[in-house]
């Protein structure tokens, strides 16, 4: 005699997939669309609550462009509840020092980052972005369906649909409407690795521009840079030439080509909700794509990430899951948003005089 097989996570006599039993919900079938941080992290986080899990990116591989991810302590536990933590302490480095400067060198401001850790009792922690998207896809036991797209309707074969596909999702236009969409800030972010270690760290903030530099891995230093406009390495070399060092010693002895250059964009206007429909919902850039400006982008991906899937573990319906995702992380997710956008207005400020002042009233 031949069984019919089970649905994962359902028993015999059991409610279909996505319905409520006793104790909670019955895990179903998942689809995940996009496999960046959020993607990745969400499905594995559904296939440790026992979800049937399918994961689709558009591109033919894994994009593995970057630099670094800053990951404060309330993600890192978030990665220690998707079980992850373990691996990525491993490639992580601490960042434990940094200062708010103007060009000439002068240490206008700290950042919290002492603060973050005697609050947390852990630093915050920076990773480079393909080690972070190398410690998700380790753990994830199934594979990714590369060259596939969100162009048909795939709540029809699946009891979720997750949205995880970047500020031009193709699940966001489809199921929430096309109010909400990339949104140009009027600058330009160039981000790169320079093949040596600084010890110079945080942010130096000039007239309309400003320039980053963390720690990454040993040997070597993560830089960013936000500009009006520049369209070559020269123009940018020239923007801050004559900047304290070491800025124009990583412009000119980082080479080029591996810089990336990209105009800041952001999500706008914010969605009036994360979910759709009773089993669509939206995480990552998809649902509140926002500046860089406070370091936040991987972060809230993840929580929301381990948010949503911690949902449907303690929800009895798939509905009142997503409700109760939508109520933890759309607030918070679009208050980061906003105060990143708001920074990034205020460290592009092209009248700095007031705004160093401000900076120098700021609690060592």
């Amino acid at each position: 005699m031949t069984r019919k097989p089970v649905e994962p996570g359902a028993g015999v006599g059991e409610p279909a997939p996505g319905k409520a039993r006793a104790g909670g919900l019955v895990p179903g079938k998942a689809v995940v669309v996009g496999a960046g941080v959020s993607g990745l992290a969400t499905a594995i986080g559904l296939r440790r609550a026992g979800w049937s899990v399918r994961v689709l990116e558009r591109r033919t591989e894994i994009e593995r462009y970057g630099t670094a991810f800053g990951i404060h302590p309330t993600a890192q536990a978030a990665l220690e509840r998707l079980g992850v933590g373990q691996e990525f302490g491993r490639r992580a480095v601490p960042y434990r020092e940094g200062r708010i400067r103007t060009p000439d060198g002068a240490v206008v401001a700290h950042l919290p980052l002492e603060r973050i850790e005697r609050r947390a009792g852990r630093p915050e922690l920076l990773i480079a972005r393909p080690h972070l998207l190398d410690v998700l896809t380790g753990a994830l036991d199934v594979p990714i369906e590369f060259g596939g797209e969100a162009r048909e309707d795939l709540t029809a074969g699946h009891d979720l649909v997750v949205g995880a596909d970047g500020i031009r999702s193709a699940v966001r236009r489809r199921h929430f409407g096309g109010r909400s969409g990339p949104r140009p800030v009027g600058t330009v972010a160039w981000i790169g690795i320079a093949g040596f270690a600084s010890d110079v760290h945080g942010e130096t903030w000039g007239a309309g521009r400003f320039f980053g530099m963390t720690p990454v891995e040993p040997g070597r230093t993560n830089w960013y840079a936000t500009v009006p406009e520049a369209t070559t390495a020269a123009e940018l070399r020239e923007l801050f030439r004559g900047w304290h060092d070491p800025i124009p010693r990583i412009l000119h002895e980082t080479d080029p080509s591996e810089w990336i250059r990209y105009e800041m964009r952001h999500l706008y206007p914010a969605l009036p909700s994360f979910t759709s429909g009773g089993n669509v919902a939206l995480v990552g850039d998809a649902a509140h794509a926002m500046t860089p400006n406070l370091g936040q982008g991987a972060c809230t991906a993840i929580l929301d990430a381990e948010a949503l899937t911690r949902a449907l573990t303690t929800h009895a319906t798939l509905p009142g899951a997503l409700r109760a995702y939508d109520a933890e992380r759309r607030r918070s997710a679009q208050r980061v948003a906003f105060g990143s956008r708001s920074l990034h207005r205020f460290m592009t400020l092209r009248r700095t005089g007031l705004r160093d002042a401000l900076l120098r009233l700021l609690p060592a």
